[in-house]
């Protein structure tokens, strides 16, 4: 008799880090004047305003950024393609 393969039960899907949390909080927040966003993105994040971007760009992507926050992940979406399509 062969012996079957133990099922493989797919991993519980992980929650957002807390990084990724804080960065669509930072995104959330309004911002008054230029370069205000991108000192925050410097000073409470600890990162260059370029790494932020590219962070927030994938998280768009990411169904558990859309559970965590819709109503920012569809807006940034938005925005995303309107720019897209300009282009």
């Amino acid at each position: 008799m062969t012996e079957q393969p133990p099922s493989v039960q797919p991993e519980p899907a992980r929650k957002l880090s807390a990084r990724d949390r804080a960065v669509l909080a930072l995104e959330r927040r309004d911002w008054p004047a230029p370069g205000v966003k991108e000192r925050a993105v410097r000073e409470e994040l600890g990162m260059v305003p370029v790494r932020y971007y590219q962070l927030l760009n994938a998280l768009l992507d990411d169904p558990r950024a859309l559970a965590h926050d819709p109503i920012t992940v569809n807006r940034l979406r938005r925005v995303r393609e309107s720019r897209r399509e300009e282009r």
